[in-house]
């Protein structure tokens, strides 16, 4: 007797003896977005150029730098020609090479004197700024044009000033006639700060427009309610405003370590330099595309001048964040 097996299609039959019904099939969603093509293609390209030219341009160098800083290489021929040394461009640096050392302290001396004199002039301009005299805009724009200036012109200005026998300092000393001249330039003993007064010029600009910035968020009513108490405008300053305006300072602060550090334009311009104007960034250029073409000791400079500018950095970085978390 032969039985008959229900197909393997067919489904089973439910208690009641209806069939249960198949699981519908997921409907695919559809996603709309408000770009199109051409918008996503845009905002590819706007974020992936600023990104290819920063790891180009500057993380590609800086990895390349720390590289070639253990290494002995003159530049000629191929990367054959690199020959690794190890720490000895370090410790050369460190010990033998001369100009290293007064290099560091011409750095320091250059901090120290934006700190005395650079700073506090900008923040007391950006106070008399603040007060909404007369001309104001006009004096805003005058101040702040030697930051905007070319090197050239600045350049060519401060030479007008310091020429032994034409300029405006000697003229006014009486110091123009030969054997008598003051060479402002290329005496070691002097040059160092008159470079430092033709940077300061520059740097006073930029601190007034931080700090003028700064003065013009700080709330009305923190100073009306110091008039009341009866303080005085100085003391309502450094009481009241000065210390609300934290950020700014620390802003202020960082700037003019960087600025310090990253020192090279005045004078390397002025005498390469050299002859008293040593600076760790003249160091770094003498060395890599000067006569003796050193590429691996001057990559190792640039290594000690990238740490220590890093610091300040990494020191704004953590304030900043650690005020925003708070």
């Amino acid at each position: 007797m032969s039985t008959t097996r229900p197909s393997s299609a067919t489904p089973p039959a439910s208690a009641g003896g209806v069939a249960p019904s198949r699981p519908a099939k997921a409907k695919k969603v559809k996603h709309y977005s408000l770009l199109t093509r051409r918008d996503r293609l845009t905002l590819w390209l706007m974020a992936g150029i600023p990104t290819f030219l920063v790891l180009f341009f500057i993380i590609t160098p800086t990895v390349a730098s720390i590289i070639l800083s253990f290494t002995s290489w003159s530049g000629i021929g191929g990367l054959d020609k690199i020959k690794f040394i190890g720490l000895k461009n370090y410790t050369d640096l460190f010990t033998i090479y001369k100009p290293f050392w007064p290099a560091v302290q011409h750095n320091v001396i250059w901090l120290v004197f934006f700190l005395v004199l650079a700073t506090p002039l900008g923040m007391f301009l950006a106070v008399l700024l603040d007060k909404n005299i007369r001309g104001t805009r006009f004096y805003q724009g005058a101040l702040y044009m030697p930051v905007v200036l070319s090197l050239a012109i600045i350049g060519f200005i401060w030479e007008l000033i310091y020429a032994p026998d034409y300029g405006l300092l000697n003229t006014i000393l009486g110091r123009t006639e030969q054997g008598n001249q003051i060479s402002w330039l290329g005496d070691p003993r002097i040059n160092l700060f008159a470079i430092l007064v033709a940077a300061s010029w520059r740097q006073v600009g930029y601190v007034m427009v931080l700090y003028l910035a700064g003065l013009k968020a700080v709330d009305p009513s923190l100073r009306e309610a110091a008039a009341i108490d009866g303080a005085s405008e100085r003391q309502t300053f450094f009481r009241v405003v000065f210390p609300v305006m934290r950020p700014i300072n620390i802003v202020v602060l960082v700037i003019t370590v960087i600025e310090s550090l990253r020192a090279f334009d005045l004078a390397f311009i002025t005498n390469k330099g050299l002859n008293g104007l040593e600076l760790l960034s003249t160091l770094v250029t003498n060395n890599i595309i000067g006569e003796t073409s050193r590429i691996g000791f001057g990559s190792a400079i640039a290594v000690v001048l990238l740490v220590v500018a890093v610091g300040p950095i990494i020191f704004y970085l953590v304030r900043a964040l650690r005020e925003e978390n708070e």
